[in-house]
């Protein structure tokens, strides 16, 4: 009976084991790095660039490492050389290149190795195509042409290969005709400035394959740029046209159309897109009402309540938050509280902001039109010590007026922070008193800025 029982015992343990499935849930990735210095393999998602992982990368060069990520895209960076990759769980990659000639040594083999090729193969065909200066020039027959040149060397290359996997093939052959629709759509307002016609417009049927865009692909918003793109655009344009229908505020309209998406993924990314937004808007009450009634991420909702808590503080007619010890470029130091008795428009700005410096003309025109006025021109650099020279160099090479001063620690500054600037440049102004008049003061460049003076008799 005991002997009965053991067997019984034995045969339901080697049934058990027979029936579990083991699930492979990782990539295997290993390889050779020549003449790298760098100790580590960062990973990142290849469209947010958020680093998900790192692989040690031994003294010899030599890296093997498991990793448990979603199937996608993916950046893999070494030192300043990076390289894309397509993973999937079950992969086993190995690649082997010469740190100083990354592009040209690098070879992949292993289970995976076809699809990564092909990615490599593609990038190099349309090389000489995508985000081109001359490419965008073109006229439109021309463009068309080339663009269509384009999708079918892809194309080509796509049904030639016969290694890749069938769903691999199939997602690449979406987002070649995603990078295709996203040249369409970007074509007319990047001629318009490559080619200095600010007045062109496509012809009427040029947008015509725009119209059986599928804009709820879930996958492909997460894995594919272009797709990305086109997404974003569609939904800008139909917050637009909530804006004129409603007569609401657009950047307002554009919180609710994101809020509207079906794709709880594609909602909570578009909608964080959008935070950035309340520090700047108008109408601050609206756009805070509106995001706190449609997103469902309590991460983005406490973001924003946040935002909206400090910037209900510098609401117009309130006291400005302060600055003390601010180093002045003519020498010295110098408080916010030391300018009061004329208005005030403070430019926040840095040497490295392309924006900034594209102000600095139209600034120096309203400093001149102004002079001698109930007004004080203030700007105020948010650079890092590192760039203190070229701070001091920027305002003698351009002769920048105005009183010319450095924040104490750039953006983490608590007058920067009082303010919820997230981005530059920035305009305030204030008044005599040292009350706020404006938050988001009109550019330079912008004719509202002398409107706005003018209203108040500067």
């Amino acid at each position: 009976m005991k002997k009965a029982i053991y067997i019984l015992l034995i045969t339901i343990v080697v049934l058990s084991c027979k029936n579990e499935v083991h699930v492979i849930d990782y990539a295997i990735i290993s390889g050779k790095i020549e003449e790298g210095r760098s100790k580590q393999i960062i990973v990142s998602n290849s469209l947010s660039r958020k680093v998900l992982d790192t692989i040690s990368v031994n003294v010899d060069g030599t890296f093997n490492d498991t990793i448990k990520l979603k199937k996608g895209y993916y950046n893999l960076k070494y030192g300043r050389g990076k390289v894309p990759m397509y993973l999937e769980t079950g992969y086993n990659l190995n690649i082997t290149a010469n740190a100083k000639f990354l592009d040209s040594t690098l070879t992949i083999t292993g289970n995976g190795s076809a699809e990564n090729h092909f990615l490599k193969e593609r990038k190099n065909k349309v090389k000489a195509f995508n985000g081109s200066e001359n490419f965008y020039m073109l006229d439109e027959i021309n463009f068309t042409q080339k663009l269509n040149e384009e999708k079918e060397i892809q194309n080509k290359l796509l049904v030639n290969n016969k290694t890749i996997s069938a769903n691999f093939k199939s997602a690449q052959q979406r987002d070649i005709e995603y990078n295709y629709l996203s040249a369409l759509a970007n074509y007319e307002n990047y001629h318009r400035y490559y080619a200095k016609e600010p007045d062109f417009n496509v012809s009427k049927e040029f947008l015509d394959p725009l119209k059986n865009v599928n804009y709820n692909h879930e996958e492909d918003y997460s894995s594919f740029k272009a797709y990305k793109v086109l997404v974003a655009k569609y939904y800008r344009e139909k917050a637009k046209q909530l804006s004129d229908a409603e007569n609401i505020p657009e950047d307002v309209a554009r919180v609710q159309t994101y809020a509207a998406v079906a794709s709880n993924t594609m909602k909570t990314d578009l909608l964080n897109s959008a935070i950035f937004g309340i520090t700047i808007t108008k109408d601050l009450n609206d756009y805070y009402n509106a995001f706190k009634t449609g997103a469902t991420d309590q991460d983005q909702l406490k973001k924003v309540e946040d935002y909206y808590s400090k910037l209900k503080l510098i609401q117009v007619g309130e006291p400005s938050p302060k600055f003390e010890g601010y180093e002045n470029f003519a020498g010295g130091t110098t408080s916010l509280d030391d300018l009061k008795g004329k208005y005030i428009y403070i430019d926040v700005w840095a040497t490295w902001c392309g924006p900034c410096l594209a102000q600095i003309p139209a600034l120096k025109e309203m400093e001149k039109a102004y002079h001698g006025k109930n007004i004080q021109f203030l700007s105020i650099s948010v650079d890092k010590p590192k760039d203190y020279e070229k701070w001091k160099l920027m305002i003698k090479d351009k002769e920048l007026g105005g009183v010319q001063l450095l924040a104490d620690i750039n953006f983490d500054s608590e007058f920067i922070k009082d303010y919820v600037i997230k981005g530059i440049p920035k305009f305030i102004l204030l008044d005599p008193e040292g009350k706020i008049v404006n938050t988001n003061a009109p550019r330079p460049s912008e004719e509202e800025l002398k409107t706005l003076f003018d209203s108040l008799n500067i």
